[in-house]
């Protein structure tokens, strides 16, 4: 079985022949060809570059593994998913909450008299 770009999917047919059916031409047309990913990315996904522990995606992949299979980053988004829904209180009254409760002490310290 040839490659062939008439064929729909040229990917689809590479994947589906063995190595040694596959026959390199001299040249190839690329005017109809287009840059990019041949996966499309899932819709509201975004690519980011970002450092984390190797410990902590070492645990990740472990978990993956142990139940035997899917996808760490996934997995990864989904925990930090629940963070944000069980810490859902905004920066804002964090810090008013943490001035107000500074106060009080400075308060309470100076009634006592230390």
């Amino acid at each position: 079985m040839k490659a062939s770009s008439t064929s729909g999917s040229l990917v689809g047919t590479w994947l589906l022949m063995n190595d040694n059916e596959f026959e390199m031409k001299d040249e190839y047309d690329m005017s109809q060809a287009k840059r990019g990913p041949i996966v499309p990315p899932a819709p509201k996904k975004n690519r980011i570059t970002i450092r984390i522990d190797t410990e902590l995606l070492d645990w990740f992949r472990e978990q993956v593994d142990r139940v035997g299979g899917g996808n760490y980053q996934t997995m990864i988004n989904d925990a930090l998913r629940d963070y944000i829904q069980h810490h859902k209180e905004p920066l804002e009254n964090t810090l008013y909450m943490e001035t107000t409760l500074r106060r009080v002490i400075r308060e309470e310290l100076q009634v006592v008299g230390l």
